[in-house]
């Protein structure tokens, strides 16, 4: 496996950490949304690599080896020596914004044999992440493995960028699955962050609508919590998602409010939120996600058969929030646990794709610390 990473800020141009020949590479590009629509960026990507197959994602901000940054593309180049890829993408207004529809079709597009893993990188703001994932899910082979993250933009809301082989656009869920007897792919998350308050019943929902809690309007009861913090919402919200737990036995996952509805008196969720699901608020301190984020490295490590060449990161924009200038502790926790020799890129998301530790069923999550790794 050759890799190849480079940053760009601004207007200026891309600062090449190891710069070497790539033949027909996996170009991985995360960025801020603004950068990622000038409309010369792809070009710039593509004069570069020729021949690459240029990915895209924008980002809440961008991770290289232990650093993180903000108004900035990163970019991580991969030419595989002996396992292979595919690339498939497609556009929720080509499925009339059904996600199970998309994901389904999506998994299909690629040939059964010998694949190991897809990681999905997908629009952020008007996909329905949970839907997605049910139709990954619905189409796949058992035995092979999902991961991957939503894109971001900041803390702002308001639209996310992917793509394949073309400028950034909305909409789009882009697919990299990877083939390869000797390829090892592992992936965990894990979130840190600790229930608080009185549990709640979901008394009406509708996908990942919100709309009451005890039968009282959710959004009236999630501002009386909030208290002089509601002003800023949706932004405010990072700090105190939800946990959802769907029945008595299952594993609660994390919920994050996107937006609000002020009139209609609702939350939007990057995920589904079913009606009659338990929830309560959560909270988190620095401590709390830097474990969290040392926990997820151990849980991917568990059982590797070889050492990581690769490790994309996709964490939550709720936990930059909240570690603020100590933000880089959580990519150091991971560092400290996958070892140096691995290549580190990825991104802050508006949400998590990867299984729980225990099973292969990948689920969407908020607020966590998703690693894939890659050896060959």
């Amino acid at each position: 496996m050759k890799i190849v990473q480079a940053i760009k800020r601004q207007n200026n141009p891309f600062e090449f950490n190891n710069k070497k020949y790539l033949t027909r590479p996996l170009v991985l590009v995360f960025g801020n949304r603004f950068i990622l629509e000038n409309g010369t960026i792809y070009e710039e990507i593509r004069d570069l690599f020729p021949d690459g197959h240029l990915v895209f994602g924008s980002t809440s901000g961008e991770i290289m080896d232990d650093t993180v940054m903000e108004e900035s593309v990163v970019l991580t180049a991969i030419e595989f020596e002996k396992s292979s890829f595919l690339v498939k993408s497609k556009n929720l207004k080509t499925y009339q914004n059904d996600e199970i529809a998309l994901g389904n079709s999506l998994i299909k597009e690629f040939p059964k044999e010998g694949l190991k893993h897809v990681f999905i990188i997908s629009d952020g703001s008007s996909v329905n992440g949970s839907a997605l994932i049910t139709g990954l899910e619905n189409g796949k082979e058992i035995g092979v493995s999902l991961s991957g993250g939503l894109c971001g933009d900041d803390d702002r809301f308001e639209r996310t960028l992917a793509s394949y082989n073309e400028p950034p656009k909305e909409g789009e869920i882009v697919g990299i699955g990877f083939y390869g007897e000797t390829l090892e792919v592992t992936s965990a998350n894990y979130g840190g962050w600790t229930p608080f308050g009185p549990q709640r019943i979901i008394t009406r929902s509708q996908g990942n609508l919100l709309f009451e809690l005890d039968g009282k309007p959710a959004l009236d009861l999630y501002v009386k919590y909030l208290g002089k913090k509601a002003k800023d919402l949706p932004k405010s919200a990072l700090l105190y998602p939800l946990s959802v737990k769907t029945s008595e036995n299952a594993e609660p996952i994390v919920r994050t409010i996107l937006n609000i509805d002020e009139k209609e008196n609702t939350m939007t969720l990057a995920g589904d939120v079913p009606q009659g699901s338990k929830v309560q608020l959560m909270m988190s301190s620095v401590d709390d996600i830097a474990n969290g984020a040392n926990e997820a490295g151990r849980l991917a490590m568990k059982d590797r058969l070889k050492s990581p060449e690769l490790a994309l990161l996709v964490s939550c924009i709720g936990r930059k929030l909240v570690m603020d200038q100590r933000t880089e502790e959580e990519i150091e926790e991971v560092k400290s646990v996958i070892g140096g020799d691995a290549y580190i890129g990825g991104f802050y998301s508006y949400g998590e794709l990867a299984p729980f530790s225990q099973n292969n069923s990948c689920k969407l999550h908020n607020q966590t610390m998703t690693l894939t790794l890659f050896s060959e």
